[in-house]
């Protein structure tokens, strides 16, 4: 039995891999894997494939496309979640705040540097028309963190997922103002290049086993009663959520997808001239 280790985020996207651990899909296909949450969200998973505590991740195209061409040791092998994520903008309760322009030149609170809650402001920030370098932000860990940054006037804006943050929304402890999407797939599977290197036909079996399973949540008549019971959302919220997500269903990865988050991330210096050389080389097998 081979053992490997996948973070991602404990969100409703991730369910075909906690089922498919669950119903012993793996093991039966002689693998054992461990899932580990990461609340951090993609900035965890990249020091953790960095520091080997994990071997794969799940995790924001932006973000792991940044780290790989900054040098992280790691390859994208497949695209998880075909759709854009929709992102929704948050603002504290009793702040004032109720435009997108006042956000112009504010503080974003990040799950941390390099994340997708941190580069997607500064996409929001492009689409705005504001000045990027005016942006500030504060580092808070996760969800909780952002909810507590935004109450406790230690920021005003936050970014993460608009379904997984409608019931904080609903109970009052944010507002959201409005949304903002991913121009490009939003999530990939990414491997560190010694695990790469050692377990490629196991790699390509795990691949299988998540998109088949993805692909029968997807067309499941109760996916939405499953998802909205696992994740405490609400039915129909799920389901309009289903109806705009498209999971992978296949390895070959389209590298014209990847052009749209390449030229963003220089267009914002996220990433140097020199880092954008060679990187379909860089990010792909």
């Amino acid at each position: 039995m081979k053992r490997l280790k996948v973070g991602g985020v404990p969100e409703h996207f991730n369910l075909p891999w906690r089922l498919a651990i669950e119903e012993g899909r793996f093991k039966d296909a002689g693998i054992e894997l461990h899932w580990s949450d990461m609340t951090g969200g993609t900035g965890q998973m990249i020091k953790g494939l960095q520091a080997g505590t994990i071997d794969i991740a799940v995790l924001l195209t932006e973000g792991i496309s940044r780290a790989i061409l900054k040098g992280l040791d790691a390859k994208i092998i497949a695209v998880y979640v075909q759709t854009p994520l929709i992102w929704g903008i948050h603002v504290p309760v009793n702040h004032g705040i109720n435009d997108l322009s006042d956000l112009d030149s504010k503080t974003f609170a990040i799950s941390r540097e390099g994340s997708g809650s941190h580069l997607m402001s500064f996409v929001l920030a492009q689409q705005q028309g504001w000045d990027p370098s005016a942006l500030s932000f504060n580092v808070v860990g996760d969800v909780y963190g952002g909810l507590w940054a935004l109450s406790s006037d230690e920021a005003q804006g936050f970014l993460w997922e608009k379904y997984t943050t409608q019931p904080f929304v609903d109970q009052g402890k944010c507002k959201r103002i409005g949304e903002v999407l991913t121009p490009w797939p939003c999530f990939v599977i990414a491997v560190s290049n010694e695990v790469l290197n050692q377990e490629a036909e196991l790699l390509n079996a795990i691949l299988t086993i998540i998109q088949t399973r993805a692909k029968e949540l997807k067309n499941s008549s109760d996916a939405a009663e499953v998802i909205a019971w696992r994740y405490a959302l609400k039915q129909n919220e799920v389901q309009q959520w289903l109806n705009k997500t498209e999971w992978s269903y296949s390895s070959d990865v389209a590298t014209a997808d990847f052009e749209k988050v390449i030229s963003t991330l220089g267009e914002l210096d996220l990433i140097s001239a020199d880092e954008m050389q060679n990187w379909q080389q860089k990010l792909f097998v």
